[in-house]
């Protein structure tokens, strides 16, 4: 059955998390100060060019010139970090910064010495992360013989050069690497929303069919039947009670029917739930952790309590699809016995986002609790699973086991 978009704490948001987001534009101040700090650890090379400036070998003029070309190659690194799109068609000025980071790499080398040469290396990442992959192959390559050319026209030395190279080239691809992992995770994202929306569709034609099946000729009897009554009730009024009594008769069976076919939605069956579930992780491409033995029927079990098990089993699952971003959801059905009672708990771990601290949870979750309560059983939603994603428990009672006479 489809479920609805809860603001449930892990996955209220799939794009506007306060988590870190690989591949998009930091979307509040949180998000922002994690990239910077991130990408700030990384600037750290960046201490050959500014001892250079702090050694005071430099004229007044070269001073300026190399510290206003330092802090417009970092501005504009930082804004293709921060802005770019990584989509396949970027927008125009993303090759003018990029365009921009190889002048200033070769300016600043030529000019300043072979203290500036690092620069090739930030340009290279910023090839392999900005460019799509047709352009980036022998994009890098062109930054890395920028650099072995500088650094022979300033007859740097040959291991400087070497050591510098090397992670220019393969910095370069690595990130190139990274772009197409992030652009692989979005198209991911966007597979697991296209199924779970399939699924609500295709639930609710299900549900629509079904109904049009079993009101469909109740309500065209009913409406023949009120008109015909209609026309008896001035002149044959006993024909028309009897016409009534039908309508009466035809109306409670279909009220009947219709609260059938809604409690077979509404009360579906443990083992039927635990297929659907590995179905429905495998399509979307989450690993499924669940032992076949626990398909098994539980003869101890309650209709009521096992449609409340059920119904928790599908919820959990389907947030772990929809909203998660697992890549593995465990499933487990033990039996735990008490002194009180025996109960029959359902486990759903994932390795997904975890929970958002200082969130209640929405309503999908309280009316899994109500739903359990009333049969019975307990309900439990974790933020921090043994793999740092988000658990649900459920258990409900069984029944006393019967003892044979004379046993």
């Amino acid at each position: 059955m489809a479920m609805r978009k809860e603001a449930w704490p892990p996955w209220q948001t799939g794009t506007a998390d306060d988590s870190l987001a690989m591949g998009r534009v930091p979307e509040n101040r949180r998000q922002a100060v994690v990239k910077l700090l991130w990408v700030g650890m990384w600037m750290l090379y960046l201490a050959s060019p500014v001892t250079d400036l702090l050694d005071g070998h430099h004229s007044p003029l070269a001073l300026i010139a190399g510290w206003t070309g330092l802090v417009g190659f970092v501005t504009a690194y930082l804004t293709l970090v921060f802005l770019r799109t990584n989509q396949e068609h970027q927008p125009l000025w993303v090759p003018v910064t990029l365009a921009a980071l190889c002048v200033l790499a070769v300016v600043l080398s030529l000019t300043l010495g072979d203290s500036w040469l690092v620069l090739f290396v930030y340009a290279a990442v910023a090839m392999g992360a900005a460019v799509p992959p047709v352009h980036s192959r022998w994009a890098i390559p062109l930054v890395t013989a920028l650099l072995f050319g500088c650094g022979a026209l300033i007859d740097a030395k040959d291991d400087l050069v070497l050591s510098l190279g090397i992670p220019c080239f393969l910095g370069g691809f690595a990130m190139l690497g990274i772009r197409q992992l992030i652009l692989t995770m979005r198209e991911l994202r966007e597979a697991r929303q296209t199924i779970a929306g399939l699924a609500a569709t295709e639930e609710r034609l299900r549900l629509a069919r079904d109904l049009h099946d079993l009101l469909g000729h109740s309500l065209s009897l009913i409406t023949l039947k009120s008109e015909l009554a209609g026309r008896m009730l001035p002149d044959r009024p006993e024909d028309a009670a009897a016409q009534v009594a039908d309508i009466e008769r035809v109306s409670r069976q279909a009220l009947v029917d219709v609260r059938e076919a809604v409690s077979g939605y509404r009360r579906p069956t443990l083992a039927v739930e635990l297929a659907g579930a590995r179905a429905v992780l495998l399509a979307a491409g989450i690993e499924a952790d669940l032992d076949p033995a626990q398909w098994a029927g539980h003869d101890r079990l309650g209709a009521d309590e096992e449609g409340a098990l059920a119904w928790a089993l599908r919820e959990a699952v389907t947030n772990v699809v929809r909203h998660s971003g697992a890549g593995r959801c465990a499933i487990a059905v033990t039996v735990t016995v008490t002194d009180d009672a025996d109960a029959l708990a359902l486990t759903v771990s994932d390795d997904g986002r975890g929970a958002e601290p200082g969130q209640g949870p929405g309503n999908g979750l309280t009316g899994l609790e109500e739903r359990l309560l009333l049969a019975g059983g307990r309900f439990e939603a974790s933020g921090s699973g043994a793999d740092g994603g988000f658990v649900v428990r459920a258990s409900v009672p069984l029944v006393e086991a019967v003892t044979p006479v004379g046993g």
